[in-house]
């Protein structure tokens, strides 16, 4: 059995035509869906990108692996799906990046936070320096202005891109050789010598993470005049309201711009017309995803290997893209965590449910599990989410879960300035969100919860945490969450039992 794992970065869960995004094409994935199962109602665990992908990669709860930040190692003690599938006989081969902080207690230091997830080979290690794709440029003879992120430049002068915001113009490379298009032609390279033995490729893109610029034609794929503006309120002031969190963070908004040149600061300045575009030009990133994708899925096709290879889609969290005001993947609403997750089972007992969209909450925390079913390996008892195979195969497992799960640290934005946001100690920086599909309960550490109606208000405009009629309910939701912690603490060796004898005894990993 073969297995490809795909991410893409900072894709939201409603981006994909299958599940009937108004404007988003994307044929290829829905192929997929067609041949698989997609998960409509898929959650990631936490925010940004290094806290969200120790979940992905490890099964386990923020609580429990205690990754908080970019940059926060991961502890060691921790295994994860690339170091339980390479038990087995599997190398797993990274194409992308993995943003492993790794354990300096343990070990050399020489990626920063961006380090290649413990077990996995870094054939093609994309990190922020982009230097293997960097040199297959040079190589093939553009004039990148210098320093890494340059090569993110969009054409200057590029006709037709006035008046259509700082995001139109496309790439100073084709579409061929951009780092999509080129991780792409490494995993088809390292594939084509790979034919006598089961392989694991994980192919981590950057797209459509910002900077929000693409190479032609997809810079002019979809028409900025048909987008609509982003779900906020009229203005920046009425949406701070809200809650004292979402206020400092509106108006401190730091981190990568939304395109290169763009300084997250001045995100609440952008006109309707560039946040028309920057809509626009986000699909079509996604856009050149799914066909890169589709090109892979033909190679595996064409070399007889499709049949035998389990494939997963997804993301490790999602993108505001001005919902709220907001940019990038910093607020507690659902666009920060909605992501997608598609699953194609190549095994027999999966021809029945080809097509099926599921509509049960499923997590991050679930995919290791998965795949760890699917090849026979067990799962370790530090996974806090469990496989979907039987989604897979037309079942629906009794007792799962009805809700999602997320935490995040205030400080992700801000892991580069002295102070904590709003002076808060660094314990008081944690909040947590349980949400199923009626209500959504938000809880800080020390400032004021929220909670809101989501049959009547799916947005998340009004917080209910004060009004009398709900007060017994977000009450309830609190005890939720307060219990779902508690049942989700570390296991670590709880499990075991030291006799008289000496004999060590290990309980069964249930649900």
């Amino acid at each position: 059995m073969n297995i490809l794992f795909i991410t893409a970065d900072q894709w939201r869960g409603d981006c994909l035509s299958a599940v009937g995004h108004p404007h988003l094409k994307t044929p290829n994935l829905d192929a997929l869906a067609a041949d698989g199962v997609c998960f409509k109602n898929h959650f990631g665990q936490a925010t940004p990108c290094g806290p969200a992908r120790a979940s992905l990669y490890t099964g386990m709860y923020l609580q429990n692996h205690r990754s908080v930040l970019n940059g926060t190692p991961l502890d060691a003690r921790h295994t994860n799906v690339a170091l339980e599938t390479r038990k087995v006989g599997y190398e797993p081969a990274l194409f992308g990046y993995t943003d492993v902080s790794p354990d300096p207690r343990c070990n050399e230091i020489d990626n920063g936070y961006e380090g290649v997830l413990p077990g996995m080979d870094g054939v093609v290690h994309l990190s922020s320096h982009f230097k293997p794709w960097l040199d297959d440029l040079d190589k093939k003879g553009y004039d990148i202005p210098e320093g890494p992120k340059a090569a993110f430049t969009p054409q200057h002068d590029f006709p037709g891109a006035e008046n259509k915001g700082p995001t139109f113009a496309p790439t100073i490379y084709k579409a061929e050789d951009s780092n999509t298009a080129f991780l792409v032609n490494e995993a088809i390279d390292y594939l084509s010598d790979r034919q006598d033995k089961p392989w694991f490729v994980h192919l981590s893109f950057l797209s459509p993470h910002p900077p929000f610029v693409v190479a032609d034609p997809y810079h002019a794929m979809y028409n900025a005049d048909d987008m609509d503006l982003p779900v906020r309120h009229e203005t920046p002031e009425q949406e701070a309201e809200q809650h004292p969190w979402l206020k400092h963070y509106l108006y401190n908004q730091t981190g990568s711009g939304y395109t290169h040149g763009a300084d997250s600061i001045n995100n609440l300045e952008l006109s309707d017309d560039d946040t028309r575009q920057i809509k626009a030009t986000y699909y079509g990133m996604m856009s050149e995803v799914d066909a890169q994708v589709g090109r892979l899925i033909d190679h595996l096709k064409e070399t007889g290997t499709y049949d035998d290879t389990l494939i997963i889609f997804t993301s490790d969290h999602g993108e505001n893209l001005g919902d709220h005001w907001a940019y990038a993947k910093y607020t507690y609403f659902n666009s920060t965590f909605h992501i997608p997750l598609i699953v194609r089972d190549p095994s027999v007992q999966a021809e029945q449910s080809r097509g099926t969209m599921v509509d049960a909450f499923t997590e991050s925390v679930d995919v290791m599990p998965t795949i760890l079913d699917l090849i026979g390996v067990d799962i370790p008892f530090q996974c806090d989410g469990y496989s979907l195979l039987p989604f897979c195969r037309g079942e629906h497992p009794e007792g799962w879960r009805t809700e999602y799960h997320a935490e995040f640290d205030l400080r992700a934005p801000y892991e580069k300035l002295e102070n904590t946001p709003m002076n808060l100690p660094m314990k008081h920086c944690t909040a947590n969100i349980i949400c199923d599909e009626n209500y959504k309960y938000v809880h800080f550490t020390t400032l004021p919860a929220l909670f809101f109606d989501l049959k009547k208000d799916p947005n998340e405009f009004v917080d209910l945490s004060n009004d009398p009629d709900y007060k017994a309910l977000a009450l309830e939701y609190a005890g939720k969450l307060l219990s779902w912690r508690m049942e989700h603490d570390d296991p670590a060796l709880t499990d075991y039992q030291l006799s008289t004898s000496n004999i060590v005894k290990e309980g069964l990993r249930s649900r």
